[in-house]
């Protein structure tokens, strides 16, 4: 298995890989957001974050945060050049407008029929689904960026059993070991780290796979 760190540098770089010149992105709270560090050099993305800022800068520097710019986890972080801030009103006018062209999140749970279960775990006190919800129903394009297993068990399975966030809107799944499609047809396997194996991945997916030979190898 690979390194549970490694392992967030390896989906984060992937995802960053999908970004393409000129579109407005969302990244999710956590894992997500480190994709805004591996973007390609000369593609230009702007970021938006729910909590009201469009073109949204790296994490600031120690010592440098302004406690008026933070991401909506809370993070401080810097705007570029040309960014503004906002009220949650236009944020979420973006976004249910369908003016986001990709939202990459993360999960508890997936399943095959592109199912998300990423806001709570019954039994335990949480503050609200906040925008995932809208994310996952407004963005043109939705990626689940997530570490394959949790404690050794699947996350990517064939029926999601916690609370849905949305029903049949995630479009992509990267993780640390492979990268999966959603279609009508179920979920196709596309690509592998390069130290696993298709038998590997099935063995830790509860999902049903669809593998096309040959399956292309991720590049790092």
């Amino acid at each position: 298995m690979i390194d549970p760190e490694a392992a967030k540098s390896i989906i984060a770089k992937r995802v960053a890989k999908e970004l393409k010149d000129g579109q407005l992105v969302n990244l999710g709270i956590g894992l997500p957001t480190l994709a805004a560090n591996y973007v390609v050099p000369g593609v230009n993305v702007i970021f938006q974050s729910e909590n009201g800022l469009i073109n949204m800068g790296p994490e600031a520097e120690k010592g440098r945060e302004d406690p008026c710019i933070t991401n909506a986890g809370g993070l401080s972080v810097t705007l570029l050049p040309g960014g503004a801030y906002f009220d949650s009103s236009m944020s979420f006018a973006l976004i249910r407008g369908g003016h986001v062209d990709v939202t990459v999140l993360g999960t508890l749970e997936v399943d095959q029929e592109g199912n998300i279960a990423n806001w709570i775990i019954p039994g335990k006190l949480v503050p609200g689904m906040g925008g995932a919800m809208d994310l996952l129903c407004g963005a043109k394009k939705v990626i689940v960026a997530t570490t394959h297993t949790a404690k050794g068990k699947p996350k990517i399975l064939k029926k999601c059993t916690l609370p849905l966030s949305a029903a049949h809107e995630v479009n992509l799944i990267i993780t640390e070991l492979a990268v999966m499609e959603v279609t009508e047809k179920g979920l196709v396997l596309l690509e592998i780290h390069p130290e696993t194996s298709v038998e590997e991945v099935r063995s830790l997916t509860d999902a049903d796979l669809i593998v096309k030979e040959p399956v292309r190898i991720m590049e790092l």
